[in-house]
């Protein structure tokens, strides 16, 4: 087994998802190992979540801030009910919304078996049950919370296909599960239940529609009491970055600028772009998430200094967009 603060490369094995290479990635997993997996929002990188050694591994291998808490993985709404404290709020999210795009933070229960190092040190645990086949395959046969943030170094952009990991963590994980490209293509709407009012702490997957359909009210936004150690996972003000400055809502291109289009419209100046591509010429938000992280990273790779953005409107998940957009635009 790997020292969890060692750089040397190691050989990253690519599994295919059927029975042998979900029983190999489980015995990785079980062994204390990092295992890249698909879910439907993004790819996350898998470790026992209660395993702090094997926790401190995803960290290494990420360059990832260790006051960012984790988010647990679970094959299914019981296995999530023995690790944390629901309230009525909770329950029914988890009813609507397990399995699925969502993760719910909620107080850590007393027999909770996801790791202090996980949790950031936090009496709270963030948890989920994805909806993706393969996922739920693996958590199943692993038989224990698995942490996965995505799998990706961190603050750079998040993975939605395997070759994606492998850019930028072959060499620093046992393997990688491949499941192919992922569905929705932004992460998991994180919502806090801690205090008897329930908090977005992240849009994602779930819309905010959706989730005011089942509480009956608005989710009120995010309290941090210390913008340095944040209360759930995702809400680092710079995250998801490429290498090249980010400018959003542009009407205007500037001469070599890469371009990200939505929609029909084309910016001033679009012609003088060095590259451009559009994340849904039809203006469909939920094709625009999808598409998202794979086309930053087209246009990362084409040498602009800087990625122009034109405006996307916030309705539906076009607020998960917009909201992982000014995270990669914002200084770091």
């Amino acid at each position: 087994m790997n020292d969890p603060g060692s750089t040397v490369p190691a050989a990253t094995r690519r599994l295919d998802p059927d029975t042998a290479g979900l029983a190999q990635a489980a015995a990785l997993l079980r062994a204390g190992e990092l295992v890249a997996f698909p879910t439907e929002t993004v790819y996350g990188l898998g470790a026992d979540a209660t395993d702090a050694a094997a926790v401190a591994r995803i960290f290494a291998a990420k360059e990832r801030p260790r006051f960012n808490p984790l988010i647990a993985h679970l094959a299914d709404i019981d296995a999530a009910l023995a690790e944390g404290r629901f309230d009525g709020s909770a329950q029914r999210l988890a009813a609507a919304f397990w399995p699925g795009p969502l993760t719910l933070v909620v107080p850590a229960g007393p027999g909770t078996r996801v790791c202090d190092l996980a949790r950031a040190g936090l009496s709270s645990v963030a948890l989920r049950v994805p909806g993706h086949p393969t996922a739920h395959a693996l958590l199943k046969a692993v038989g224990r919370p698995v942490a996965a943030p995505s799998a990706n170094r961190s603050g750079r952009v998040s993975p939605t296909r395997a070759d994606h990991v492998l850019d930028d963590l072959a060499g620093r994980i046992a393997a990688l599960l491949d499941g192919g490209d992922t569905q929705v293509g932004v992460e998991s709407t994180v919502v806090a239940c801690l205090d008897g009012i329930p908090r977005l702490l992240r849009p994602g997957g779930i819309t905010r529609a959706a989730l005011r359909a089942v509480l009956g009210f608005e989710p009120v936004g995010p309290v941090m009491d210390d913008a340095e150690r944040p209360a759930g996972p995702g809400m680092l003000a710079s995250h998801y970055a490429p290498r090249a400055r980010v400018r959003l809502d542009v009407t205007r291109v500037e001469p070599g600028e890469a371009l990200l289009l939505f929609g029909a419209g084309r910016p001033e100046g679009h012609a003088e772009a060095r590259v451009s591509l559009n994340l849904s010429p039809a203006g469909d938000p939920a094709e625009a998430a999808s598409r998202l992280f794979g086309a930053l990273r087209t246009l990362d790779t084409s040498g602009a200094a800087t990625i122009a953005v034109v405006p996307i409107p916030p309705d539906g998940l076009g607020e998960a967009i917009r909201d992982r957009l000014a995270r990669a635009a914002a200084p770091r």
